[in-house]
């Protein structure tokens, strides 16, 4: 496995700087498993969008679990991304939407991910200037999880330190 980090210390930093990792490029963001919804809560609570990024047990040759969560980090360390345990930065306007597509800039210099169909309600309150909840996780996710295995996943990485969550919004251009 080649190891995609690079450690930087500016003049004389302590050795135990963390290590900056690379953005992947599409070729990792193509096995990721992404999920989209929009909470509504009850009649007080302000709506929030949803986009939930993990990716499947690794399953390409060159694939392994430390490759995988590397390839993750270096998203959450590119859109600035914090614990899920901390309080929820705003991490920048980082989603385009043309008609029903959606993309988003996950830090990569030359590529963004597009996400599966959101659907008309999502858009709308993105297009309205709504947040969005951006989360990484990084224990595997099977493709084609339902409501409630996203649930108990949320809940179990956010639990165990092992999910990334940023604010973001529409880039309007």
């Amino acid at each position: 496995m080649t190891d995609n980090s690079i450690a930087v210390r500016a003049g004389g930093a302590p050795e135990n700087v963390p290590p900056i990792r690379a953005v992947p490029g599409p070729g990792f963001v193509v096995g990721c498993t992404v999920s989209t919804w929009l909470h509504a809560g009850d009649t007080l609570a302000v709506p929030v969008a949803y986009v939930l990024i993990g990716h499947a047990p690794p399953r390409r040759a060159n694939e392994t679990t430390e490759s995988v969560e590397t390839g993750l980090l270096g998203m959450v360390d590119a859109m600035r991304l914090r614990p899920a345990a901390e309080r929820v930065p705003i991490v920048g306007a980082r989603l385009i939407l043309r008609g029903p597509f959606v993309a988003l800039d996950y830090g990569h210099p030359a590529y963004t991910m597009r996400l599966p169909s959101t659907g008309d309600d999502w858009r709308a309150h993105v297009n309205a200037g709504g947040h969005v909840c951006l989360t990484v996780g990084l224990d595997p996710i099977p493709p084609g999880a339902g409501p409630d295995a996203v649930s108990a996943y949320l809940a179990r990485v956010c639990a165990t330190g092992r999910a990334y969550m940023g604010a973001t919004t529409i880039r309007n251009r």
